[in-house]
């Protein structure tokens, strides 16, 4: 396991088209997406969601109108596979998940030292941004013993001083709890526990296919969940009970008057949260 626990940096939504994915996000929350940029090198452009306490959702497209390069290699998030293709569909779709990695830790020489257990890093850039990211040279997402297929996160490290999150609009948004099922949940817990991210989400199994869950609390204090599968609707059910009793307590200490002594309340740090010594 690593000494230097990791962050949740970003969620990422794949769609068919940017605007569909911006289309979906709007209708979910409620609020319009900031212009991202497009990556060259994946030939594939974004757009932005502020999260509360430093995260980020990410809307992923192809980029048609991206140059055509002579030796292109395969785009990131499997968004070149068929299969992925397919189930986009569908409609947009919660996919993966990146966690970052903080300096003085050297994603670069962090990978050179366990190529097995990381996949390779890939140099990025975007609209005055530049980082480094994890991207197995298929384009598939990050797997260990086999086992990924968007549970386990890509890792990020930023070059730029400034994190992409400060510079986007508050919206109020939290993210309240973040479940990965998979069939050899055994596999992704031993990876993510090996990684330091065991913090960042919860891990169930299924007997069903692979999926994210992620729980929001809109500013409204309502709950919004996205993803799903077999087994995600119960625990949907009860994080969006959760989300509903913080809200409501957040309510009533708002409510007391100014002599009752009692500080203010902010919303509590989510699993996005660094909460590991």
């Amino acid at each position: 396991m690593t000494a230097h626990p990791l962050k949740l940096d970003h969620l990422v939504i794949a769609a068919r088209t940017l605007e569909e994915g911006a289309q979906f996000v709007a209708l979910q929350f409620g609020v319009e997406t900031a212009p991202g940029g497009a990556h060259p090198l994946m030939r594939t452009h974004n757009r932005l969601l502020n999260l509360w306490g430093g995260a980020y959702l990410e809307v992923i497209a192809v980029d048609t109108a991206a140059s055509r390069q002579q030796a292109p290699r395969a785009r990131l998030f499997a968004l070149d596979d068929p299969a992925m293709q397919q189930r986009l569909a569908d409609g947009p779709q919660l996919v993966h998940w990146v966690a970052r990695v903080d300096r003085p830790k050297s994603l670069a020489r962090w990978r050179e030292q366990y190529p097995e257990r990381i996949a390779p890093v890939v140099a990025m850039s975007r609209a005055g941004n530049s980082w480094s990211l994890t991207v197995p040279d298929d384009g598939a997402f990050p797997a260990w013993q086999g086992a990924g297929q968007g549970v386990l996160p890509s890792l990020i490290q930023w070059d730029t001083p400034q994190h992409p999150s400060g510079a986007l609009p508050e919206t109020g948004i939290v993210l309240r709890s973040l479940t990965g099922y998979h069939p050899n949940a055994d596999v992704i817990a031993e990876q993510l526990a090996w990684l330091g991210a065991a913090h960042l989400m919860r891990v169930e199994a299924t007997a069903g296919a692979p999926a994210l869950v992620a729980v929001f609390e809109l500013p409204d204090g309502s709950a919004l969940t996205l993803g799903e599968s077999a087994e995600s609707e119960e625990g949907a059910r009860r994080a969006q009970e959760d989300v509903q009793q913080a809200a409501n307590k957040r309510r009533r200490a708002k409510s007391r008057k100014p002599d009752d002594d009692a500080p203010a309340t902010e919303p509590e740090l989510p699993l996005s949260a660094d909460n590991s010594d």
